[in-house]
């Protein structure tokens, strides 16, 4: 209870520089595409192209079975979470590292850097869902109540891929090597989520396996609710709503107790 306690009191202590976070969010928002002639449409043209290309890929040539829905629509509905996950956890790892001048001039609480770096992925991110959002209408699914599930499912993810941020993003400031690792893992982790393929193409006897993964359970409960129509499956969520909690919390302690030293290494 005592690490609970420090927890949230550490969250409320953030809220007093929310305007701080806000800024610094927006910064990246509108440098990233600053001189760029297509701008922030490039946030939905890069997830698009992606999607064409692996649905040739793993529809037309490998032919991966898509639950009676149209494989790209399938894959969108994983993918666009995904990338979620992997961009605000690679911006994250550098981002301590890239605002050196801000950790040893000023004081703030420095999670509010990677707070900040989640949020502009998470403007890209509901961008992005543009895509998802124009395959639904063109395959005609529909709306249903399960939608509401929606928001759920995504604060299990925020807390979950927040977490990790925090714990990656502290580490690469003492030790630069886990930038590197940290894309080998994705890419391995990639393949062990459902994202290209249905979950029930798995033997039955190794599908505990992805009860272990977090990412996995979301990227389904989002397939369940959006595509299938139906309720996630409420103990797996659960399950994996305690993990993102844990990590979070893990993440959120080891880096207050990193941060004194980060003026140090910077």
């Amino acid at each position: 209870m005592k690490k609970v306690r420090k927890v949230v009191a550490n969250i409320k202590l953030f809220l007093d520089y929310r305007e701080l976070l806000w800024n610094l969010a927006n910064r990246e928002i509108t440098q990233r595409y600053k001189q760029s002639v297509l701008g922030y449409a490039w946030v939905i043209l890069n997830p698009l192209f992606q999607l064409i290309v692996m649905s040739f890929v793993f529809d037309i040539v490998l032919r991966i079975p898509s639950l009676g829905v149209p494989f790209i629509l399938f894959l969108s509905a994983a993918l666009l979470p995904w990338n979620l996950f992997t961009q605000s956890l690679v911006s994250s790892s550098n981002v301590l590292v890239s605002n050196s001048n801000l950790i040893t001039k000023i004081y703030f609480p420095r999670e509010i850097l990677v707070y900040s770096t989640i949020i502009a992925k998470m403007v890209d991110f509901f961008f992005s869902c543009l895509v998802l959002v124009f395959f639904l209408f063109i395959f005609k699914i529909p709306v249903t109540v399960y939608y509401l599930w929606l928001p759920v499912i995504f604060v299990v993810q925020l807390f979950f891929m927040t977490g990790i941020s925090l714990v990656v993003s502290a580490l690469n400031l003492f030790y630069r090597d886990i930038q590197y690792l940290l894309n080998l893992v994705l890419l391995l982790w990639m393949y062990i989520t459902p994202i290209m393929y249905p979950i029930e193409i798995i033997p039955e006897k190794y599908r505990f396996i992805m009860s272990l993964n977090p990412m996995a359970v979301i990227v389904n409960a989002y397939r369940q609710v959006l595509l299938s129509g139906k309720n996630p499956n409420l103990y797996s969520l659960g399950v994996a709503a305690l993990v993102s909690f844990i990590v979070f919390s893990f993440g959120f302690i080891l880096f207050k107790k990193l941060e004194g030293e980060f003026a140090d290494y910077v």
